[in-house]
Parts: C-alpha cells; sequence; structure tokens
C-alpha cells in the first residue's frame, strides 16, 4: 500500500531551505508519526511502504531528501540504495536501521547513502537530520563531494591540549581526570568492568577508551546495545547458533562472544539483558566459553566483557529484575561517568572539540563562538549530556551565516535570557501543586510529577522509565494517557519479525 503526506513547499522553522521528503518504511505507524512530525516543520513527505513502491514513486518524481529503512520484505533498503546509485537516480538518503550494526552503515555509506540513524530514535533527533541534510543539499555539498570535488578546506579550530584528551573523549576538570587515570589503572587487567551513567555521556567512549589503552588494542572492539535488539534474536546475536537450531538457521553462525575473541565486548544497557539470558551470560563468565544454540558442546572463548547502564544496577537486584550473582560478577570493577552539569567548566573545551569535528564532517568553516553564546551553552543543564552539546553544535555549525556560532543560531531554547531550570539533586522531591485538602488529588498530583521526573531522567524512554517507577509498562502507558503527560515521542523501535 502507498500512502502519501501532503504539506505546503514553505521555509522550515529552523530558517533552512523547504523540501520534499520521502518515507519510505514498511511499518505504517512508523511512517505516519515521522511524516506528521516532519508536516510540522512545515515540510512537504510523502511516504511509500517498501522498496519497490519507491522505486514506482521515484520514476515519477525526485525528492530532496529520502529517508530509507534498511530491513524490509522483499528488496532491502541497501538494495535499492546500490540500483538507484548505478542507474545515478539516487536522491540524498539517510538510512534508518533499527539494528545499528556497524557495518550495515558502512554498507549504506558505501551505497551511496549521506547519513545513518540507529533505531530506535527520538523524532525531534531526526527533524534535526533532515534540517541539516536540506542545508547541504541547498549549499550543494552533497553533490560535490559525490562527484569527487573536494570542499573549501575548513579553518582549524584549536585543538584540547595534551592532557585534556584521552582516547576519544576530551576533559580538564578533576572529575574527568579521575576518570582517565583509572581507565589507564584498570585498562592493564582482564577484569570485568561495570560503566554507570546518565544516557549521552559517553559510556561506550570509557568502553572504547578501556579497550585502546588495554593489551587486547590489537583485536576486535564489538558493541551491542542489549535494549535494542528483539528478545526472540538477542541469544542468537551474542551466542550464536548452529545450522537447523530453529526454523530459520540455514547455516551455522559465530555469536559475538566468538567473533570478539581476543578482543573486548561492550554490553549497553546490561540491565535490559532478559532474566534467562542473565543466567547465560554468568556461565559464560563463569567458565570462558560459549554453547551456540543447538550445540552439542561449548566453545572456548577469550574476551574480556565490559559492560554499562544508564539506570542503576543495584535498583534492579533490589527489585528481582536483575540478578545479584551476575551483578556482582559483571561488577568487579565499577566507573562512573559524570553528568555533564557536574563538569561544567569541561563545556569550553568540549564546544572547541565538537566545532572541529563539525567542521571537518560537515565541510563547515567555524573559526569560534561568540562569548554571549559560550555562555548559555555553560549555563544550560544538559538533560542530554555530551550527546545533547554535540546536536546543539552541529546544529548551530549548518544554521550559522558567518564564520561564528552566535546566539542567534543556538536552538530557541537556549536563547532565552531567562536563567535554566535548576537541576534536582538525586532523592530529592519538590512538592506539586494541587489545591484543597484532597489526599486523592495530592497522591495523583505526586504521581504525575514522579513520572514526568522518571520520562525526564530517562530522555523519554517509556521501558526505562516504568523501571525506574517500579511499575509495569502498561500500568505506565495508562498514566500518561490519564495525566495527559507530554514527552517526545520515541519512534523506531526494532521490529518483532
Amino acid at each position: 500500500m502507498t500512502g502519501a503526506a501532503g504539506g505546503q513547499n514553505t521555509r522550515s522553522r529552523g530558517g533552512g531551505a523547504a523540501g520534499h521528503i520521502l518515507v519510505v518504511d514498511d511499518e505504517t505507524a512508523f511512517r505516519s508519526l515521522v511524516a506528521g512530525h516532519l508536516q510540522r516543520a512545515e515540510l512537504h513527505v510523502s511516504t511509500v511502504g517498501s522498496a519497490e513502491e519507491a522505486q514506482a514513486f521515484l520514476a515519477r518524481q525526485r525528492p530532496d531528501l529520502m529517508l530509507l529503512d534498511v530491513h524490509m520484505p522483499g528488496m532491502t533498503g541497501i538494495e535499492l540504495l546500490s540500483q538507484l546509485a548505478a542507474s545515478g537516480q539516487l536522491p540524498p538518503t539517510i538510512v534508518m536501521s533499527a539494528y545499528g550494526q556497524l557495518d550495515t552503515a558502512l554498507a549504506a555509506v558505501r551505497a551511496g547513502a549521506i547519513d545513518f540513524l540507529t533505531k530506535p530514535f527520538r523524532l525531534p533527533e531526526i527533524e534535526l537530520k533532515v534540517m541539516m541534510a536540506l542545508e547541504k543539499v541547498r549549499q550543494g555539498r552533497v553533490g560535490r563531494r559525490r562527484s569527487g570535488v573536494e570542499a573549501a578546506t575548513p579553518r582549524p579550530v584549536p585543538a584540547p591540549a595534551p592532557g585534556e584528551m584521552f582516547a576519544g573523549m576530551v576533559g580538564r576538570s578533576e572529575i574527568m581526570r579521575e576518570l582517565f587515570a583509572k581507565i589507564e589503572k584498570v585498562a592493564r587487567f582482564t577484569s570485568t568492568v561495570l560503566i554507570h551513567g546518565e544516557s549521552g555521556t559517553g559510556k561506550e567512549l570509557v568502553a572504547r577508551a578501556l579497550h585502546a589503552s588495554s593489551p587486547r588494542r590489537s583485536g576486535p572492539f564489538i558493541a551491542i546495545n542489549c535494549g535494542a535488539i528483539p528478545e526472540n534474536l538477542l541469544e542468537s546475536e551474542l551466542f550464536g547458533h548452529v545450522r537447523g537450531a530453529f526454523t530459520d538457521a540455514t547455516n551455522d553462525r559465530k555469536g559475538l562472544f566468538e567473533n570478539a575473541t581476543g578482543g573486548t565486548l561492550f554490553l549497553d544497557e546490561i540491565v535490559d539483558l532478559p532474566l534467562h539470558l542473565q543466567v547465560k551470560l554468568l556461565r559464560v563468565l563463569q567458565e570462558s566459553e560459549v554453547r551456540p544454540i543447538g550445540a552439542a558442546r561449548s566453545v572456548p572463548v577469550d574476551v574480556r566483557v565490559v559492560a554499562a547502564s544508564a539506570v542503576a544496577a543495584r535498583d534492579r537486584v533490589a527489585t528481582g529484575r536483575f540478578r545479584q550473582d551476575l551483578y556482582y560478577r559483571l561488577g568487579v570493577i565499577e566507573l562512573q561517568v559524570p553528568a555533564l552539569r557536574e563538569r561544567r567548566e569541561d563545556i569550553p573545551l568540549l564546544v572547541e572539540h565538537l566545532v572541529a569535528q563539525a567542521n571537518r564532517r560537515l565541510s563547515t568553516s567555524i573559526r569560534a563562538v561568540h562569548p554571549f553564546a559560550l555562555a548559555r551553552l555553560q549555563a544550560w543543564t544538559w538533560p542530554g549530556n555530551v550527546r545533547e552539546l554535540q546536536n546543539v553544535i552541529e546544529q548551530a555549525a549548518v544554521m550559522s551565516e558567518e564564520e561564528e556560532i552566535g546566539v542567534e543560531s543556538l536552538p530557541g531554547y537556549l536563547q532565552a535570557e531567562v536563567p535554566p531550570p535548576q537541576v534536582q539533586e538525586p532523592g530529592s522531591r519538590a512538592l506539586p501543586e494541587f489545591s484543597g485538602l484532597s489526599l486523592p488529588a495530592a497522591l495523583a498530583a505526586t504521581e504525575k510529577l514522579l513520572i514526568e521526573q522518571a520520562l525526564r531522567q530517562t530522555t523519554g524512554n517509556r521501558t526505562h522509565a516504568a523501571k525506574l517507577l517500579d511499575l509495569p509498562l502498561r500500568s505506565l502507558h495508562d498514566k500518561i494517557r490519564s495525566y495527559g503527560i507530554e514527552i517526545p515521542g520515541q519512534v523506531g523501535r526494532p521490529p518483532q519479525r
């Protein structure tokens, strides 16, 4: 079935050129959510449900940008990319994948994609990607790169001084210097490490730094998000399977533990690992061997395991959702990655680093950040941490009309003169507003407040928020609807195939 979401070809809210977007995805609900959000950004959006329908659409008209899902029945997104590129009919394309594997991203880029998005993602994130891509299309930078003509060399931005960068991480604050020292010390050993930190703080960077500083640096580093892969696929992904183990197992397949032998396996969001797989993971850690699904014997592996979680694993143990023995086995060494608001003195240094990255990646030529703009950046509380700051700098680099990022180039919420909202200390509770002495009304107001706090802390992730609140996910959904709580939509969850 082919659907089209109409819209006017007007300029976007962000000031970039308006454009016609084609969304190609086999999930109807996903197409509708993305189309609706982009239409509210005053973009013209069309949608189709398969690669074959996209071919027919592109034979009639050429959109300014295509959002293309990789995993679809019939022709895949990569196959469509390759065919269109070979025929010279490929429009600028952002590829979307539910699995987030590096090889998928590389295959998409090789086939001609200009960018890559990993599902699940939040609607504002895809809007920003689309606006930046349209701006590059408007300026002709996409076409110049594809034709082999180099863009003008961006002017340099000062790099962090020695001692301020460690294995890709930037910081001069005391708390970051202490973290760097711990990583250097821990990296020499094979002990398992459990990394804690809010979303966007850079937990994977810490894991990569541990690997790069270790004797295993010449081996593979493999990362997997335990909450991003459907449960029925996760066991095979981790431990592998033999031919005939289940219906679709037509060949033997090594799991990530075998593929990571001699190197490091990073298990992100480890608390999302199902309980029955926690038992198997514990055995792997204890015995240094894995048994693929359907296999008669185990296979020895030599892997250093590093795990991470955005929520406290101890809390999951207390509620019975995470095995205590696995927690102790993983947390031989625990590292805490600080939130950005806890190291504000690092923000100017991070801004320099991120501007330089944006210049290289986007072929922009930003030379400086205006002091007023830097003051706004230092005053903000950064609930999304370094990832949010990176997105802000990238947007500002694209939107800036000068070689200096000014306040007018920042997102609207950072341009206001009013002080940013105060962040509550962990464990503190603000009293909700309600009238009268009605206990049910007070309880309802408190419940709504806690739900809103949990959703902010997890940046809109309902699954994680439900765990923080110790609520069934269905109950949380009901309460969100009942209280009319508005949160940024999170779309594009991995399909259950």
